[in-house]
């Protein structure tokens, strides 16, 4: 009986093992669908039945390359990680945000998740409230600090922009809470699958990149990213992928969402800059030979800021899920690094704990 639990026990375990590094294998490749030709007359971004990046500085990474890092992983070769974090939260019962008006303000909520106030108008990027980052509850890549302020904490969300439908930026049980009680700004192609969770499509507004559009007063346009999309094996890169760019009567805020470093941001800069707030990635950055199409370090992400002519650089995308090689609590310190070598203020880069709230 002891050695029938015993072998029952470790079939569990492999198969949480193979569940998680299937969870990653989706959001780093899930290559198995390709979305086909590009054809004279589109887009540079638009191919048949998908999407794709139309930069030179792309490329995509393949079953062997995954199967290469992981295997690197199994064979030490990853940078060794402390058994745990230090990481905490700041208290945030939300008052001062739900009675907020006025002020423009931008919250951490954790990873990609921040809550920006702006002319009155509160705005979630990228919403997770979930433990895992996960198409299971059970396994896959599990918060390491809670989401803060509370969901119930929040003031009344009026806007929502997705960047992305990866798991750890597009979160089900999150969006099904949220529900027909704000407006959605999205990518293409990604409208079906909000609507397949019962949001009316009088709440959702579909944009492809340089595509814009207004709403309570702000100017929402979609721009772009160097990066992919997929939550199975068979839809890599059949929804489009982006950045946000909010315009305000006075001020002006970037979110990133997931991306590489690419011509994209100079071009933004130069559009929609200077921009108040840009809102960008620093982790999951880890192994470079992998990571760099699709997940700028931070060097590249302040370079990013200094293209976008960006005033406060918010760093997000670290701290909150293990998805990468890097220590988790190395980004920040990364990033200072390198935004001293490029001559940027350190009071420019606003190092945020998950619930702290900051009025520019």
């Amino acid at each position: 009986m002891f050695l029938i639990k015993r072998t029952l026990l470790r079939l569990c375990q492999v198969a949480l093992l193979c569940i998680s590094i299937l969870t990653i294998f989706i959001l780093f490749v899930g290559f198995i669908n390709r979305p086909g030709k590009h054809k004279s007359g589109r887009p540079a971004h638009m191919l048949e039945n998908g999407f794709r990046n139309p930069w030179p500085t792309s490329s995509d990474r393949s079953f062997a390359d995954f199967m290469k890092w992981q295997i690197d992983r199994w064979r030490g070769k990853a940078p060794k990680k402390p058994s745990s974090y230090n990481f905490t939260t700041v208290e945030n019962d939300g008052g001062f945000l739900r009675e907020n008006t006025s002020a423009t303000t931008v919250t951490w909520v954790g990873h990609a998740t921040t809550l920006l106030q702006i002319d009155g108008v509160n705005i979630l990027t990228d919403p997770i409230w979930s433990e895992r980052a996960t198409p299971v509850s059970w396994t896959g890549p599990r918060r390491v600090v809670p989401p803060a302020p509370a969901f119930d904490d929040l003031p009344k969300i009026d806007l929502v922009v997705i960047s992305h439908n990866h798991y750890d930026h597009l979160d089900k049980p999150t969006i099904q809470r949220l529900g027909n009680s704000a407006h959605y700004f999205v990518p293409l192609l990604m409208a079906k699958w909000l609507r397949g969770l019962g949001i009316e499509n009088e709440n959702i507004t579909e944009l492809d990149w340089w595509q814009e559009a207004e709403h309570r007063g702000l100017k929402i346009v979609c721009t772009p990213t160097q990066h992919f999309s997929g939550r199975g094996l068979h839809d890599r890169n059949q929804v489009l992928w982006c950045s946000w760019t909010i315009l305000g009567k006075t001020q002006r805020l970037y979110f990133a969402g997931d991306t590489g470093y690419f011509p994209g941001f100079t071009e933004i800069g130069e559009k929609f800059g200077p921009f108040d707030v840009a809102v960008l990635p620093i982790g999951a950055y880890l192994p470079r030979w992998f990571m760099s199409p699709v997940h700028v370090d931070p060097p590249q992400a302040a370079q990013a800021f200094l293209d976008l002519r960006a005033r406060v650089f918010v760093p997000i995308h670290w701290g909150t899920f293990d998805l990468a090689d890097e220590p988790m609590d190395q980004p920040p310190q990364f990033l200072v690094a390198a935004a001293d070598s490029l001559q940027i203020p350190r009071e420019s880069i606003w190092l945020m704990r998950p619930g702290e709230t900051r009025t520019f």
